[in-house]
């Protein structure tokens, strides 16, 4: 890799000669202005505002612009000479743990390479001992003509230096946070930590530029002539207003399905397949559940006069002889009525029978009577013929 800058470390009386390299790179895509009408290149040219001449760049040079619109030259001359220890050398100037950086103040990053084989043995020390601290060390350095803060820290074998921003360059958060007092209940941090814990991790060499790669597939299609189909909205992000809890729900199960959670994957599956009745709905149908002695569940439906030519009689058989007793005052009177009238009936039933059973017996000794009568004159009738 290139190097960018040149220099070395100060860590106390030890100098270690390194060289700055770009850590990071951009990967995206740009553009060009054309001329629509006829795809021309629109270009800047450096003009003076007097003369209105363009100017080449060996004849531009610094200015500083005054309250009162006045140009103050300023010179490389002039730069050079003041006093910047930092001008070739990144300053360490403390070692602290790296919880006490804001992210804010993140900027580029860089890697700090070993200039030279002398520089490999100090360049390891400071290695090791970040290492073992684990801790990170604040830097002054200067590049590009104005002095920096950087911090160095460890990756893997290397020494990483990520410019800083000074603290007086981060904005206060002023105006920013949702204006009055916003309430969040219990249930809605509950389901918002399950959707933390269902996402989880991630692997971060996973991640990669969608819309990026979305516009080297247009331009590639643009350069073969083909027309590429927008993609269909699926209406996210539109900025309407939503029930928080049933997003979140929603937001749990999906995560659970895309995971491929058996959990999640088996409320999905049953989800949309069953259905609930309500307890008035059975009420009003008129459909009972009574489970049987074998422990089978038996399902009885009675259906009322109005519900479209039914009698309103129930199909189940009622007991001959009983009678049901439906007083609540004289329920004990009630029962006793029932029993008497029940043995009664009982009675009743087994005389009945007792004097069936008598007119049958009756009946067969009659016709064996009239049976043998006939058999006689038969037989008499045979002998005076004969």
């Amino acid at each position: 890799m290139r190097s960018i800058w040149n220099g070395a470390i100060s860590f106390g009386l030890v100098s270690i000669p390194i060289k700055l390299v770009n850590a990071t790179e951009n990967h995206a895509v740009s553009f060009r202005q054309v001329h629509v009408p006829d795809g021309g290149r629109i270009r800047y040219r450096k003009v003076c505002e007097l003369d209105g001449e363009e100017v080449d760049a060996a004849d531009i040079g610094k200015a500083y612009e005054d309250a009162d619109g006045s140009m103050i030259p300023i010179t490389d001359e002039d730069l050079s000479s003041l006093p910047l220890p930092t001008a070739k050398t990144i300053e360490i100037v403390a070692f602290v743990p790296a919880d006490t950086i804001d992210p804010l103040q993140m900027d580029a990053a860089y890697y700090l390479s070993a200039n030279g084989v002398p520089a490999a043995k100090p360049y390891t020390l400071l290695r090791e001992a970040l290492k073992r601290s684990q801790k990170v060390a604040l830097a002054k350095y200067a590049l590009r003509g104005r002095e920096r803060l950087g911090m160095l820290r460890v990756v893997d074998d290397v020494i990483a230096m990520h410019g800083l921003l000074w603290p007086d360059e981060i904005r206060a958060p002023e105006e920013v946070a949702p204006e009055g007092d916003v309430s969040v209940r219990d249930a809605e941090l509950d389901l918002a930590d399950a959707l933390m814990n269902t996402l989880g991790e991630v692997d971060m060499d996973s991640l990669h530029d969608d819309y990026r790669e979305a516009v080297e597939e247009l331009i590639a299609a643009k350069a073969s002539g083909e027309t590429l189909a927008p993609p269909e909205s699926d209406g996210s992000g539109d900025g309407k207003v939503i029930d928080l809890l049933a997003a979140l729900e929603n937001s749990v199960r999906a995560a659970k399905e895309a995971r491929g959670d058996d959990e999640g994957e088996g409320r999905g599956a049953d989800e949309g397949k069953a259905s609930v009745t309500s307890i008035a709905d059975r009420k009003s149908s008129g459909s009972t559940t009574r489970r049987t002695p074998t422990g089978k569940s038996v399902s009885r439906t009675s259906t009322g006069s109005g519900s479209g030519g039914g009698s309103g009689k129930s199909s189940s058989p009622k007991p001959s002889g009983a009678k049901k007793s439906t007083a609540s005052g004289t329920g004990k009177q009630a029962a006793k009525k029932s029993a008497a009238g029940g043995r009664s009936g009982a009675k009743k039933t087994a005389s009945k029978s007792a004097a069936s059973k008598s007119a049958a017996s009756k009946k067969k000794t009659t016709a064996a009577a009239a049976k043998k009568q006939s058999g006689t004159k038969a037989a008499s009738r045979k002998r005076a013929s004969a």
